[in-house]
């Protein structure tokens, strides 16, 4: 059985990724810029790849073109981008929030692609920001949208950690179910727990959280671009002094360092913070930087070859663009491992096979 989905807010593919490992058809996808769709078509996640504003992507015109109408679709997938409900809009006055921010018409374009398609459901993802009271309009509007266009939701902010992405990044996520098609999405049981704190989830049999060491700890090896630029910036020497699995904060009074260098909670979490071989990585960020991390136990950048891999992308999944782009695609998208689980759950729940 083909199940057919049109995804939106494609980027580098990692929604993507996700649901073609479930066994489902991505028929169109599309995103407004080239290094993303680049890659896209570069690895042939689906059919039809179109690079454009998203105001401008005429479905039925598109989707015709390969031979199909919106009525073939089964399932919209995207992430609309999420700058105005991450956490740094708290810290930065200066930008506006939710609804308010000039990028809010990808809201509303979620939307309309839904009201065009009508497909059974529709998989919506942004950061776990989203649900926090101060961008209560932009929570309301998805769950009123939903409801007047026939669809029942269910949502859940999810730790990828358990469901065994070697990432602690938290994502708000959305299944919508057309009423006709069946009882609203039931999510799929998690299969990890935080080995430090185990309850009884061991028992359960649940499998510890996958580490840094595990995930790309045989890429642990040297290479000489290693040097050309010194993790950490200016503060390249106090990333040497901090223990893996910590930050900038180790230099502080509270933690007990003997002449304190930062004040406490000063900077953002991600300030010199290294790596652990023993835990998962902290959330990879789309924008590299030479100070915030995570960075690699060995006090160096992190290799594309190895974000990849903490994203769960397969080895031989190729990004477009240069270094800061495929940066960039790899820290903006959804984890694969975790999407497919999804998908595989929606499957099972909506499309199964006489």
């Amino acid at each position: 059985m083909s199940i057919k989905v049109l995804s939106i807010f494609s980027g580098g593919g990692g929604i993507d990724c996700g649901f073609k490992k479930a066994g489902y058809d991505i028929c169109f996808s599309t995103d407004f810029w080239q290094p993303a769709c680049d890659t896209l078509e570069k690895n042939k996640v689906g059919r039809l790849v179109r690079c454009a504003d998203i105001r401008q992507v005429d479905y039925a015109k598109e989707l015709a073109s390969i031979g199909l109408s919106v009525g073939d679709i089964d399932v919209l997938a995207g992430g609309p981008p999420c700058p105005a409900y991450s956490k740094s809009r708290f810290y930065r006055t200066d930008k506006k929030r939710a609804l308010e921010d000039e990028n809010s018409f990808t809201l509303y374009e979620y939307f309309r692609a839904l009201e065009e398609i009508r497909p059974k459901v529709f998989f919506f993802e942004n950061v776990f920001g989203f649900v926090y009271k101060p961008h209560q309009a932009a929570f309301d509007l998805l769950k009123e949208r939903a409801d007047t266009l026939g669809y029942d939701i269910s949502f859940k902010v999810i730790n990828t950690a358990n469901y065994g992405v070697p990432q602690i990044r938290e994502r708000f996520i959305c299944i919508g179910v057309r009423r006709d098609i069946g009882k609203p999405f039931v999510f799929p049981e998690e299969t990890h727990y935080n080995p430090e704190k185990p309850g009884g989830d061991a028992a359960l049999g649940k499998k510890p959280w996958v580490t840094c060491g595990d995930a790309i700890g045989d890429l642990d090896y040297d290479l000489p671009e290693d040097k050309d630029m010194q993790a950490g910036s200016k503060h390249k020497d106090l990333l040497k002094l901090v223990p893996p699995g910590d930050n900038y904060l180790y230099f502080t009074a509270e933690r007990g360092y003997p002449e304190p260098i930062f004040k406490w909670r000063s900077r953002y979490w991600s300030f010199l913070l290294k790596l652990s071989p023993e835990k998962p990585s902290w959330t990879i960020q789309a924008s590299f930087s030479n100070n915030m991390g995570p960075f690699h136990w060995k006090n160096r950048f992190l290799r594309i070859n190895e974000i990849k891999r903490i994203q769960t992308f397969d080895d031989e999944y190729e990004f477009c663009g240069d270094f800061k782009d495929q940066w960039r695609q790899i820290g903006n998208a959804v984890p694969p491992r975790l999407v497919a689980q999804i998908a595989q759950a929606i499957r099972d729940q909506y499309f199964k096979e006489d």
